[in-house]
């Protein structure tokens, strides 16, 4: 696996109820591309190929959009090793789960 990128989506939303739902939307989403993945309280962390996870960072943004949201911030860390293996999730988190 040569990247993991972390994703905090945060579409804007009039109220609790409407932002998780949206959210939950854009984890759906993330969940049907068949990486692995972890959903933590103010992220969603998932690990593949490079351009793919890009790709499924842009792709976040339409879901929020096509949910309902007017606008969309999102937070991205990326962890690229194109000629290696990233940390993994279960290496970096395993021990605490």
């Amino acid at each position: 696996m040569e990247a993991s990128v972390a994703i905090q989506s945060l579409p804007a939303a009039p109220d609790d109820d409407e932002l998780c739902r949206i959210v939950d939307e854009v984890i759906d989403y993330i969940k049907s591309t068949g990486y692995n993945y972890y959903v933590g309280p103010f992220e969603t962390t998932i690990e593949g190929p490079y351009d793919e996870l890009m790709d499924i960072v842009k792709e976040c943004q339409h879901i929020a959009i096509r949910a309902g949201a007017p606008s969309v911030a999102a937070y991205i860390k990326v962890s690229y090793k194109p000629e290696g293996e990233v940390l993994s999730i279960e290496r970096k988190i395993g021990k605490y789960h």
